[in-house]
């Protein structure tokens, strides 16, 4: 597409000159109101000061420049406020957009500015053993998106999963598994296997914390699995882990994400152990009480100290995840690495790079944090120690069952499957509507209501773009792409999404994409309601369906990299 930005920046620029006025950089941004016209800049109100005058009376000046120009995009350019200089687009320019649109096709909005750099993404981290819980989904909508954002940018786009399948979380659940095992199923479903596993790890852990004998018996059971010794326990614990990773698959597939790399702890935890060992001498890492850790507040006050390797010289998280960042840089060498996590452990995190940045500084450097809030249902949120977790599948089935309820009246075909992808078209809406960091509460009217400010409102202003496009095509009307009698208000919007992917990608911020696409999507049922296009005795009903056409590919290239499903019918 055309560079409007830079075609208006180098025009502000040649007007500012030409006014004797000496600038070091323009800033664009776009009025909240469309009627205020399509750019603004404060470069008036920046270089007044400088030049001893008033910012309005600077920004007439330039604003009179820009109209000299004559430039072919450029319609108006006026001063509001105390000097802020808006300028509108010409309707040539915007009558230009849909074709554009039309024409990039899948690829509009896209961009070449990480083209050449290597990212790996790591995000959702589900533990085998465990439930893949409401926290775990959360993990993977921010990741995915933040996956599908940079990709869009040109950048080469690897994804990993890092599991734990080593630590007391394992030798809690097999040492409940021991009494269970009798009555495993293994011909049972996969769901209701891990269903199993769940109850052992909630038994398990309220073993460990309530039964001083049973503890006991677990931190040996750690170590055993820790050191892989071949026993019965181990045989169980194999099957046990496969059983999970199955399990994770199939939600992997429902929610329509994949992984390059699985990253498995048991990998990690001898390398971790022997990078943290070999750093004592130097000083990096301390001996206390039989364990080894770092004292981070020796390195930086805001930060505390950690266990690297406990009493039993089984190697902690933290070991593991200083081996994890030398393992993933060995497997793929990469640019940039981005952990997504929930915002619990920033302060862990925080630790965790100052120890790399010892050890590994060049990986530190290349390495990134992104943290998210946690999701909620209104009664709060729920925990897995007590085995009140609220697990993702059983929360998309209850948000499909409540979706089934409002299309009970509607005839198509997969109704469930259909319902399905709304539902978790919602529960993604929801999560990446604000600030990753910021808990979320999944509200089910809010999130299932057809009317805005929602996944389905989304998805079901794709489905009636859509049912236009048939409509039209039934009466003989084609989109044409030159250009209609006016402009229609959506154009302005159109040519506006690449900048939003731009700021989503720079700031790793999904949210303003969610935010384009629900303001595109009421922009065009209020064009829908006003306009007929279907009408083969209106001449610019061709144009009208393209317009149409372009709203239907925006919407569709958004929800994609937001991994929201797209539905034809609903």
């Amino acid at each position: 597409m055309t560079d409007i930005y830079t075609k208006i920046t180098d025009a502000i620029k040649t007007a500012t000159k030409a006014a004797g006025i000496d600038v070091d950089a323009i800033h664009l941004e776009h009025p909240t109101d469309l009627s205020h016209g399509d750019f603004a800049t404060n470069v008036a109100m920046a270089t007044a000061k400088g030049l001893g005058k008033n910012p309005r009376e600077v920004g007439e000046t330039i604003a009179e420049e820009i109209k000299k120009l004559n430039n072919q995009n450029i319609a108006d350019a006026t001063v509001a406020g105390p000097g802020f200089i808006n300028i509108t687009l010409s309707d040539d320019f915007l009558k230009s957009v849909p074709s554009q649109v039309l024409k990039a096709g899948e690829m509009y909005g896209g961009n070449d500015l990480y083209k050449g750099y290597k990212t790996l993404f790591e995000y959702t981290d589900p533990n085998p053993l465990k439930i893949f819980h409401i926290g775990h989904f959360m993990s993977n909508a921010v990741g995915e998106a933040n996956s599908r954002i940079t990709e869009f940018h040109g950048a080469e786009v690897k994804r990993a999963c890092y599991f734990g399948d080593t630590g007391v979380h394992i030798a809690k659940t097999m040492y409940a598994l021991r009494s269970m095992k009798d009555s495993i199923d293994k011909k049972a479903d996969l769901r209701t296997q891990v269903a199993m596993l769940g109850k052992a790890y909630a038994e398990g852990n309220t073993q460990y914390e309530d039964n001083p004998e049973a503890k006991k018996e677990i931190d040996k059971l750690n170590v055993s699995i820790y050191n892989k010794e071949d026993t019965e326990d181990y045989q169980l614990y194999l099957w046990a882990r496969q059983t999970s990773l199955d399990y994770f698959e199939t939600i992997y597939k429902k929610i329509d994400t994949h992984f390059d790399f699985y990253f498995p702890e048991s990998d990690a935890a001898p390398k971790g152990k022997e990078i943290v060992e070999g750093h004592i001498a130097d000083g990096v890492f301390v001996e206390s009480d039989g364990a080894v850790i770092f004292k981070g507040e020796d390195h930086d006050k805001s930060l505390h100290t950690r266990v690297f390797i406990n009493k039993f010289g089984v190697p902690t998280y933290e070991a593991k995840e200083l081996a994890l960042a030398k393992i993933k840089s060995e497997t793929y060498p990469y640019d940039v690495s981005v952990v997504i996590t929930a915002s619990e452990i920033d302060q862990y995190f925080k630790v965790l790079k100052k120890a790399m940045s010892l050890v590994f500084p060049d990986l530190e450097k290349k390495t990134f944090h992104i943290s998210h809030g946690i999701l909620k249902l209104p009664d709060g949120k729920m925990s897995s120690r007590k085995g009140t977790i609220i697990s993702a599948e059983d929360l998309i089935e209850k948000v499909t069952e409540e979706v089934l309820k409002k299309m009970e009246d509607r005839e198509i075909d997969n109704k469930e499957e259909v319902a399905e992808k709304i539902a978790i078209g919602a529960l993604k809406y929801t999560i990446l509507r604000q600030a990753s960091g910021k808990d979320v509460v999944f509200d089910f009217n809010t999130a299932l209501s057809f009317e805005g400010d929602s996944g389905p409102y989304l998805q079901y202003a794709y489905v009636r773009a859509n049912s236009i496009l048939e409509k039209a095509k039934a009466v003989g009307i084609q989109p044409l792409l030159a250009g209609g009698s006016k402009t229609y208000g959506l154009e302005q919007m159109f040519y506006r999404f690449p900048d939003v992917i731009k700021r989503a990608g720079h700031e790793h911020a999904p949210q303003y994409i969610v935010t384009y696409l629900t303001e595109l999507a009421s922009g065009f049922n209020s064009f829908y309601a006003k306009e007929k296009v279907t009408d083969p005795d209106d001449n610019d009903a061709p144009y009208k369906l393209a317009l149409v056409e372009a709203t239907m590919q925006i919407l569709k290239n958004g929800m994609h990299i937001l991994a929201i499903p797209v539905v034809e019918k609903m």
